[in-house]
This record gives structure tokens, sequence and C-alpha cells, in this order.
């Protein structure tokens, strides 16, 4: 029965921030726990100090390598040591080389595991962009430096969810003077066609999708903006032609008013503050990052690392034990999918 679990790489996220202890009290929940064959990545000084925070003590079984964790029957989370950081190079609450290249390497290895199939899906705590860039990352985000290591070619983008509500857009981390730059026919096709595919991995059979203007009122027949008539319209009808029922686009403004009243499952924006600010303010300690269009599930919570409250154990696990049973489900039926490959 064990082995029908999915393994689930886990990171402890920046060093100076809630990571450490938002995965100690996470490991805690052995309703969580249970659902997948868990294996926690991360420099063993590090995990201590995100207990003593939490106030908990947790658990593991030490492991030497990725290869030795799927199959294991044991519910306690496997503990795979790194040495990418010491103690003395993380000052509490600051974006820091040393945080952010301990980030990039603990990712770098979850990844290889995936390629390696060794892993089925990966869940990381929060980190710091900031950081990550100080300590080496190349790329605009995680994101973009997760598909160049696992080799995408295709189209990916951020998906942020919240219980039941899922969004995706068409530019992200980019100025917002640039976003016109990024709205073509294609990229919404591509936007919309992977997260419908996406929520039907995540178990929901005919996903409700919809897609949102651009300018205000929707352009108001042209006279605030052209994009819906020439670019938007074009693309959701593109859409239902290859059997997605999307629709749209609606006025941005009101948009999100049909997904609190249960009628949509995801919504496609077009920049990335028109979906975050709604999202965030309809339950900003729940919400979950998935990384879209890659070969294995990542999640992440959509909170940061809140330097603001680090190291005082009073973070909210709420939105990283959220990213985590996401990541089981998608794990899941990644899993299957590969064993079907391999038949």
């Amino acid at each position: 029965m064990n082995d029908l679990r999915p393994v689930m790489a886990l990171t402890l996220g920046d060093p100076a921030g809630i990571g450490p202890e938002l995965i100690a009290k996470l490991l805690a929940r052995a309703d969580l726990v249970a659902q997948a064959n868990v294996v926690l990545v991360g420099d063993p000084w590090l995990w201590a100090d995100g207990q003593r925070v939490a106030g908990l003590r947790v658990h593991t079984a030490p492991v030497a390598s990725f290869s030795e964790v799927r199959g294991r029957a044991a519910a306690t989370p496997a503990f795979l040591a790194t040495d990418t950081v010491h103690a003395e190079q993380v000052h509490r609450a600051q974006a820091e080389a040393a945080g952010g290249a301990s980030v990039l390497a603990v990712l770098d290895r979850c990844m290889d595991a995936a390629l390696a199939r060794e892993v089925d899906a990966i869940c990381f705590a929060p980190l710091n962009k900031q950081a990550m860039k100080l300590g080496g990352l190349k790329h605009e985000d995680e994101l973009h430096h997760f598909a160049a290591h696992l080799g995408v070619t295709g189209y990916f983008c951020e998906f942020n969810t919240l219980r039941g509500l899922w969004t995706s857009r068409i530019s992200s981390h980019v100025p917002l003077r640039d976003v016109p730059k990024y709205l073509s026919v294609e990229r919404i096709v591509d936007a919309a066609t992977l997260i419908y595919r996406s929520l039907q991995a995540n178990g929901v059979a005919a996903p409700r999708v919809a897609v949102a203007g651009f300018n205000p009122h929707n352009g108001d027949g042209g006279t605030c903006g052209r994009e819906e008539i020439d670019i938007i319209e074009p693309a959701v009808r593109e859409l239902v032609v290859r059997g997605m029922p999307v629709v749209g686009p609606y006025p941005a403004d009101t948009i999100f008013l049909k997904a609190r009243d249960g009628e949509l499952d995801a919504i496609v924006t077009m920049y990335h503050d028109q979906g975050q600010i709604a999202i965030k303010l309809m339950g900003f300690s729940q919400g979950v990052t998935v990384q879209g269009g890659l070969p294995i599930p990542i999640t992440t919570p959509a909170h940061g690392t809140a330097y603001d409250i680090a190291g005082r154990g009073v973070a909210n696990v709420d939105a990283i034990a959220n990213a985590f049973v996401i990541a089981c489900r998608m794990g899941r039926a990644y899993h299957d999918n590969q064993q079907g490959d391999l038949a």
C-alpha cells in the first residue's frame, strides 16, 4: 500500500525566514504526512532550528540518497541531509547571498531527483528572490529557473490557488508597462489550456475556466482599448474550438465575484496583480502557488518569507499545508502516469 504513495521532496526554504518552522509544524501533522512518502531535504542545523522555533520535536529517518526513499514502509518522514550553508552565514530576517545559494542548491538537488524519477512532487517552503539573485539566480524568478533546469521548452506559468479557485496569468514578474507586449492569442490559449489540463490532473473532471479582460470595463466596445476585441475574444473562440468550454472575457473588476460565488474553477488573468490582489484579499493565509507547465508538480505557499515574524514561532501553517496537499494529489497522478508509461 505504501508503494502507492507519491514520493514528496520537501525543502526548508530561505534559512532566514519562516520556512524551517513551517516545515516543523507541517511534519507534526500525521494526517498530512500519511498522504505521501516524504523526504525532507536540508541542512541538519537548520532543521533543528526550525523545530526549536516551532517548539516541536519531529522524528525523521535519515537516508543517504533519494533512491532509498521510494517504497519505504515507514510513515516517518525521511531526512536527506545537505551541507549548503553554515549557521554563522545566516542572519534572521535578512536576504543574503549565502541563504539564496542554499535555496538554489537544495532545489536543484530535488529537481535532479525528479529528472531521475526518484521523486513525484516537490513542495518548497517560502524563498526570497532577492536572496536567490544575490546567491546566483540567473533568471527573473524561481519558475524560470525550474523550467531551465528541467529542460522545459513549452509554455509555463504560475498558478495561484485558493481553496477551489485557481488563477493563471499571461505575464508575470515583469514591469507593468511591458504587459501589453505579452498579450497574444497564442499565449492566452496556452495559459488557459495549461490551467484546464492542470485542474483535470488535480481531480476536476470538467473545469469551469473564464478569461479576464485587460482594459477598464472590458474595453467598452473598443473605446477603452481593443485588446478584448482583437486578441482575447479570438483566443476564447479558439479554445472552444479545441474542446475546452472556456468563457469570457469578463471585466477584471467583476470576474472574481463570479469566482467568489462558486461559478468558476479558474480565471486566466492578463498580469500579476490583476489576479493576485483578489486572491490575497480572499484568503492571504490560505493561498498556494503551483508552478504550472513543468514535467513534475511543484508547489509552495503563495505568501513569502515573512521576515518580520521570522524566529517568533507564530507563522501560520495553513498555506504550506494546502500546498502539500495539492502536491500530493498531483504527485499521485504524476506517479500513476509514469507507471503507465513503464508498463
